[in-house]
């Protein structure tokens, strides 16, 4: 065992890399709102018809996309910081300009400049999330992973804050592109942190073709514990969080129905949910350092369940402010958990040498559970009533939970298709 894991997981949390994912993580969360509810308020404001805004929903298109090119990050090593600091720098700056370039638009004048800006936007940030996500599961040994992912995605819940909120309080103040200049400073804070961030160390030589990028790491994930096995590791991916991607589809229809009026559920959302999310992904940490992320899965597995259960309860309550505020609280806390808990494992089932690509590929599978499988939620609500779409919604869990001995066995300490992750760097001055 190594020293990481005699440590204490509090001590975990103490260590310097996790305050620099924190960091990364309000870097990669900080461009998202830009492109979608920011703008939006942007343009309503400047009284562009709904019908446009709508339309401008496809300039997120590059997240969903940005497996493509995820091989020329592991492909190629920029001249400067190395592998993982260099891009992580290189994609920053690009967004400082970007949302910087934003501010010399008019919503009213050229819709298509507009466009092509926040384009470039979205891709720059996709980009920074792949660099982010390898130097994250480069950086980590298994036992740090749960801290790691709950220090990125507390950063990452602040910048939606700061930009969800902050920006739409500036703009009653100051002109929009005043709005979205001030942003771009903002952008620094990744900018600085991967100046000084240690660069992870790579044994392996990088993929020296890009045929090489894109085809090993496939190669490598098959190979590693054989097709069977792998595909059940993808299939796998893609369920965890069904169960919760159903519930998170369904919530606000339910709340409102049940009569919550839009001013409760925003303010326990964005309060209570938002308090309970960061508490869970800490306590997700917590225990990923202590149990491991194996026996972690299970028992989060199960808590997702309960937390969907506690939806169910609400729905037979009916109109209870208070079953409202505890069932949220539930739910927001099993998903910092749950997160957490998915996060960890594909950062620990990717090869240091092809980080990129391979967690690319993976959280794009996740994203299946949340973006695809969850669209005939509405139906089944209609089809079953409330009571009865909460306890299927329960049981979602149960085809995740049948795959979990053959991904992650209680009894072993670590998840079978399990890649080698040392966490070895070397810091930012010798890099």
């Amino acid at each position: 065992m190594s020293e990481t894991a005699k440590a204490s997981p509090l001590r975990i949390f103490g260590q310097p890399k996790m305050a620099v994912l924190l960091a990364l993580g309000f870097s990669s969360g900080l461009p998202l709102f830009l492109t979608s509810r920011t703008l939006q308020a942007w343009m309503t404001k400047a009284d562009v018809d709904l019908t446009t805004i709508g339309l401008f929903s496809m300039v997120a298109l590059p997240y969903s996309l940005k497996f493509l090119w995820a091989p020329f990050l592991d492909r190629y090593v920029p001249p400067f910081l190395g592998r993982r600091r260099g891009w992580l720098v290189i994609t920053q700056v690009l967004l400082l300009l970007a949302i910087a370039a934003m501010s010399f638009h008019d919503p009213r004048l050229g819709l298509q400049a507009l466009a092509i800006n926040a384009l470039l936007l979205a891709f720059f940030s996709a980009t920074q999330d792949i660099a982010v996500d390898a130097y994250r599961a480069d950086v980590l040994t298994e036992r740090e992973m749960g801290a790691g992912a709950g220090a990125y995605v507390i950063g990452y819940r602040i910048a939606l804050i700061v930009v969800g909120s902050l920006a739409l309080v500036l703009a009653d103040r100051m002109p929009w592109p005043v709005v979205y200049l001030l942003l771009s400073a903002l952008m620094l804070v990744g900018i600085v942190t991967a100046f000084f961030a240690p660069e992870p160390v790579l044994r392996d030589a990088p993929p020296q073709t890009i045929a090489e990028a894109v085809v090993l790491p496939f190669k490598e994930f098959f190979e590693r514990r054989g097709a069977v096995s792998g595909a059940i590791v993808l299939l796998f991916i893609v369920l965890y969080k069904y169960a919760d991607g159903i519930a998170n589809n369904m919530a606000t229809p339910f709340l409102l129905q049940t009569g919550f009026t839009q001013t409760e559920i925003g303010v326990v959302l964005g309060g209570v949910g938002i308090f309970a999310t960061i508490v869970g992904v800490v306590a997700a940490g917590w225990f990923i350092a202590k149990a491991g992320i194996n026996r972690s899965l299970w028992i989060f597995a199960v808590l997702q369940a309960v937390s969907n259960l506690a939806y169910y309860v609400l729905s037979l309550i009916g109109n209870d402010r208070t079953a409202m505020v505890v069932t949220i609280l539930i739910e927001n806390f099993c998903v910092g958990l749950v997160t957490a808990g998915m996060l960890a494992y594909m950062m620990s089932v990717t090869n240091k040498r092809f980080s990129a690509t391979q967690f690319a590929l993976l959280s794009s599978l996740a994203a299946a559970s949340r973006d695809v499988l969850v669209a005939p939620a509405g139906k089944l609500a209609e089809t079953l009533g409330w009571p009865g779409f909460w306890l299927l919604s329960v049981a979602a869990i149960i085809p995740a939970m049948v795959l979990l001995p053959f991904v992650a066995p209680w009894g072993q300490d670590r998840p079978t298709a399990a890649a080698p992750h040392d966490g070895e760097t070397i810091p930012a001055e010798a890099a």
